[in-house]
């Protein structure tokens, strides 16, 4: 009889503990995880000059991260601002688009520009913003969308909005989320870019797509880890021959990855 008083004592103590703890829970919307303290910032790539909406500190968390313009960005735009026949008159998408910097830019070239990342709201701020500035020739067929990568839901709708695909990717700093958490951490994240990539690659088929990526040494870890991934997605990386550069003390390079 004292063991079955002791079992429901036992009972009636987990149930308490979990009540507790239920309380202790703290639902909170998806607005906590954003900063919309945004400053409107000049940028200049080249002859090009740009206004944009974005913060003005780094931020190692999730939603953050794409609200400001890190270093690849700025070596990616300043070399397509040197090199416009690169883009002049291309479809191009952008993977992990930020705050829209690099698409932007390549609307004054470009005849069709779609801006993609986790979180749309700044990029569409900034299209709001640069469409009403009545900049020649800037924003023409200038849109944005959500994409996870490796959200197959996402890409789809894409690719059902775009059926004859992109003749560019343009990336830059796309991998910046993975090197700050653990490298331990960072890999799941790399496969998932290269799924998407290679979609859209071979949506329009060989030597007719390349993905053009602004990349930013931060580990000799994340470099093997990025090429290798490429790799294992059947695809060719070559450096872009005059492009290595440091950009705020960081050592970049433009990589050209196609299909084999």
């Amino acid at each position: 009889m004292s063991s079955e008083i002791e079992r429901e004592k036992l009972q009636a103590h987990q149930t308490m503990e979990k009540e507790e703890e239920e309380d202790d829970i703290v639902c909170l919307d998806a607005s906590f995880f954003m900063n919309d303290n945004y400053e409107l910032t000049t940028f200049t790539f080249g002859s090009l000059e740009l206004k944009l909406l974005c913060l003005q500190s780094a931020s190692t968390d999730y939603d953050l991260t794409g609200q400001m313009v890190w270093p690849g960005c700025v070596l990616l735009n300043n070399y397509l601002s040197q090199n416009p026949h690169v883009v002049q008159g291309c479809s191009v998408i952008e993977l992990g688009s930020g705050v829209g910097a690099t698409g932007i830019l390549c609307s004054r070239f470009c005849r069709e520009v779609l801006l993609t990342d986790h979180n749309d709201e700044i990029m569409k701020k900034n299209i709001e913003l640069n469409t009403s500035s009545g900049t020649p020739d800037c924003c023409a067929g200038l849109a944005a969308e959500k994409l996870e990568w490796g959200n197959t839901d996402q890409i789809s709708q894409i690719l059902q909005r775009y059926p004859k695909g992109f003749d560019l990717v343009l990336g830059a700093d796309i991998y910046i989320l993975t090197f700050t958490l653990k490298i331990s951490d960072a890999f799941p994240f790399i496969p998932p870019l290269f799924n998407t990539v290679e979609k859209l690659l071979q949506l329009r088929g060989k030597d007719n797509c390349k993905f053009i990526l602004g990349y930013v040494s931060r580990a000799k870890t994340m470099d093997v880890m990025v090429i290798e991934e490429a790799v294992k997605h059947g695809m060719v990386v070559n450096e872009v021959i005059g492009t290595r550069s440091v950009v705020r003390n960081y050592e970049g390079v433009i990589y050209e990855i196609t299909l084999k």
